[in-house]
C-alpha cells in the first residue's frame, strides 16, 4: 500500500466505519453484482460526514482486508463524488470489476469529464445515479456512462415507463434499485431494466400450496435423523439412498472453506470426522443450494443465509471465545432465519417443522435473547439505508467494535461466496 493510502487511511479511525453489500440480480434472479455501501458512525449528529465523503477512507481501510473479498466473483459498484474521484484510491481496487457510481447532481466539470475519460482507459465503468435524461450534465456524462440507476421508491411507475425506453435507445443497461416487492421487480422486468437492487428476494411470498421438492424433503428428514438420537449408520444409509444427495453432501464438505487437512471421501467419513452439528450446517446449505440449482448464477438467497450464518458465527466466536456449541448454534440462527423466504412458510410453521432449541426459536421469531441480538445486527447491516441509526448502538450493546465487525464481515463474505461455488 502506498504512502499516500497510509495517510488517507490515518484520516479517520477506522473504527468509526462499517460495510454493508447490496445484491443486485439479473433477469434470472443470479447474482451480479453489489452495491458496497460504507458508513461512518459519528459520536454525535454535527459529525456526521457525507457517506460518500467517507467512502475514500473507508475504501483505503478495506483495501487493506481486500475489496476482492468484499466482492467476490461479482461487480462492485462504488459511489463516488468529485473529490473521491479526483483520489488516487483507484490503485487499490479490481478495475476489470468495479462500477462507479457518480452520485446524482455532480457537476460536469472539463476536469471531471476528463477524469472519467482517464479512468475508463484502466477498465473502470460508470453508473448514473437517479438521472434525468433531459439534464445538461447528464448529456455531457452519458456517452461515457455503461448503467443507468433508476429508483423506484422516488419515482412513480409513469415515470419509470417514459424514462426507461429513452436511456435503453441510447444502449445503457438499466438498474431498478430499492425494490422491495416481487410486484415491483415484475413491473421493472416488464420494462425491460436489466438489474434489479433490492432485498425482495428475500421476502417471504406466502404461497399456498407450494411443494419442496423431492431433495428438499429428503434433505429436511435427514436433518431430523441427525438432530435425533439416530445411529451413524443409519444417518448413512439415509444419505446412501439418494445418489445425488450423497454426491452434493461430500463435494461441499471438501470446500476449501473448511480447511480440513485430509478428503472426506465417503459419507461414513463425512458422519464420524465432521460430528452431528457440522453435518447439520451442511444440510441447511443445501436446502438453499437445490432450488438454486436451476439456473446456473449464483443464488443470492443462498449467500444471504450463508454470509448471516457465518457472520454470526464468527461475532458468537468472538463474544463466547472457547464455546464451540454457541458459534455453531448461532450460524443455524443465521442460515434458518431467511427459510421463510426459501420455503414460501411463515416462520411460526418453519420452528415447529425443524426442531430447534428454545432459544434459536426466539431469536428466530422475535430477535430476542444473545441469537436474536446478532441476527438483528446482521439485518440491521444488510438494511443499513433504513437501520442506520440501529447499528452503533446494536454493536456497543454487544460491546465489539466497528473494526473489528468490520474484519468479520469480510471473513463471512469470503466464507460465503466460497461454499456458494461449491454448493451449486
Amino acid at each position: 500500500m502506498s504512502h499516500d493510502s497510509d495517510l488517507m487511511a490515518q484520516q479517520m479511525p477506522v473504527r468509526d466505519f462499517y460495510l454493508g453489500r447490496q445484491p443486485i440480480l439479473d433477469r434470472q434472479q443470479g447474482l451480479y453484482g453489489y452495491e458496497m455501501l460504507f458508513r461512518n458512525a459519528p459520536v454525535n449528529v454535527a459529525e456526521i460526514d457525507s457517506d460518500v465523503a467517507a467512502t475514500a477512507t473507508v475504501i483505503a481501510h478495506t483495501a487493506q482486508l481486500g475489496l476482492e473479498k468484499v466482492i467476490g466473483d461479482a461487480h462492485g459498484f462504488l459511489n463516488v463524488d468529485a473529490e473521491v474521484l479526483m483520489s488516487d484510491i483507484f490503485v487499490f481496487l479490481p478495475r476489470e470489476r468495479v462500477v462507479l457510481e457518480i452520485v446524482e447532481g455532480m457537476a460536469a466539470s472539463k476536469s471531471m469529464l476528463d477524469r472519467i475519460a482517464d479512468l475508463s482507459t484502466h477498465g473502470f465503468r460508470f453508473a448514473l445515479d437517479d438521472a434525468r435524461i433531459d439534464a445538461p450534465d447528464v448529456q455531457l456524462l452519458l456517452p461515457m456512462i455503461d448503467y443507468v440507476k433508476l429508483d423506484v421508491r422516488t419515482m412513480p411507475l409513469a415515470s419509470l415507463t417514459t424514462l426507461a425506453p429513452r436511456f435503453q435507445r441510447h444502449h445503457k443497461k438499466l438498474i431498478a434499485e430499492k425494490i422491495e416487492t416481487r410486484e415491483e421487480f415484475e413491473a421493472c422486468l416488464d420494462l425491460g431494466f436489466d438489474y434489479f437492487q433490492g432485498y425482495y428476494f428475500s421476502r417471504p411470498a406466502v404461497i399456498s400450496g407450494r411443494k419442496l421438492s423431492p431433495s428438499q424433503l429428503t434433505v429436511l428428514e435427514l436433518m431430523s435423523l441427525v438432530t435425533s438420537d439416530a445411529d451413524n449408520i443409519e444417518i448413512e444409509r439415509a444419505v446412501k439412498r439418494d445418489v445425488t444427495l450423497a454426491f452434493n453432501l461430500l463435494r461441499l464438505v471438501n470446500t476449501p472453506a473448511i480447511g480440513m487437512r485430509h478428503r472426506i471421501d465417503s459419507v461414513s467419513q463425512a458422519v464420524t470426522i465432521l460430528g452431528r452439528r457440522q453435518l447439520q450446517r451442511w444440510l441447511q446449505i443445501m436446502l438453499y443450494a437445490e432450488p438454486a440449482r436451476r439456473g446456473s448464477s449464483m443464488s443470492p438467497l443462498l449467500l444471504l443465509a450463508t454470509t448471516r450464518g457465518r457472520l454470526l458465527e464468527l461475532l458468537a466466536q468472538r463474544l463466547r471465545p472457547g464455546q464451540r456449541n454457541v458459534a455453531e448454534i448461532a450460524f443455524t440462527v443465521g442460515i434458518m432465519s431467511l427459510m421463510d423466504a426459501l420455503f414460501g412458510t411463515p416462520m411460526t410453521d418453519i420452528v415447529e417443522q425443524i426442531p430447534v432449541i428454545d432459544e434459536v426459536a426466539h431469536a428466530l421469531l422475535r430477535r430476542t435473547g444473545f441469537f436474536g441480538d446478532l441476527l438483528h445486527l446482521a439485518e440491521c447491516i444488510e438494511r443499513m439505508e433504513e437501520c442506520d441509526d440501529q447499528v452503533m448502538p446494536a454493536l456497543r450493546e454487544l460491546a465489539i467494535s466497528s473494526e473489528e465487525l468490520i474484519e468479520l464481515e469480510v471473513a463471512a463474505f469470503e466464507w460465503s461466496d466460497e461454499v456458494v461455488r461449491f454448493a451449486i
